[in-house]
């Protein structure tokens, strides 16, 4: 039986299916990489992205932990952030971005300063973290403050359903935790105590993301 192209789903970018990053502007101008003495590079981000490239054999390999360093002190990675890690690499924010697009631990546009990230895959999901997912939505919903997200998988199954919450792994989880997630947060609480993975009796310090 013949399929009817038109019938198929597709996004907005034109594949059938979801992608991380977005067509190449061929109207652009060629990558370049950024000149230092024009580029613009706190000293403690320069400091720490040079210590970081000392410790690969090829400069490539420090790039996703610089991107790191030059999120948290932006707060994602805007153009800037990309441009000053770039600078120091001596690689393009083009490359970079490459990279991050394939993460989902790397913001490629404005966040709230709070990151909120709900597991969703099966361990999770059979639990009902599609339950929590939507519970924290509704709770955080137009609060600048909050950055939540679906999370493909976080590696936590044992505290299913599991979130992480600025890095810190919190559950089982029910939704009534959402609201008391988003109390914690504005009120500069540490969130959700008897929850924490880390706090655990078997729990290895290491649990964080």
């Amino acid at each position: 039986m013949a399929i009817d192209p038109t019938k198929i789903k597709r996004y907005d970018h034109g594949s059938r299916v979801p992608g991380w990053d977005e067509s190449a502007d061929l109207t652009k101008d060629p990558a370049v990489v950024p000149d230092p003495a024009t580029t613009y590079v706190p000293e403690p981000v320069r400091e720490a992205i040079e210590v970081l490239m000392g410790k690969y054999p090829d400069v490539r390999s420090a790039a996703i932990p610089a991107m790191k360093i030059v999120q948290r002190e932006h707060g994602w990675l805007s153009p800037q952030a990309m441009e000053q890690a770039a600078c120091v690499l001596r690689l393009t924010p083009a490359y970079l971005v490459a990279v991050a697009s394939f993460y989902d631990m790397f913001e490629l546009k404005p966040k709230g300063k709070n990151d909120v990230y709900v597991c969703t895959n099966i361990s999770c999901s059979l639990l009902g973290a599609d339950g929590v997912y939507a519970r924290m939505k509704d709770e955080m919903e137009g609060d600048p403050d909050f950055n939540v997200r679906a999370f493909e998988c976080l590696g936590a199954c044992e505290i299913a359903p599991m979130a992480s919450v600025n890095g810190v792994y919190v559950g089982p989880l029910t939704e009534d935790d959402c609201a008391q997630i988003r109390e914690d947060l504005k009120e500069g609480r540490e969130v959700l105590p008897d929850k924490q993975l880390a706090k655990r009796k078997a729990a290895s310090k290491h649990w964080k993301r």
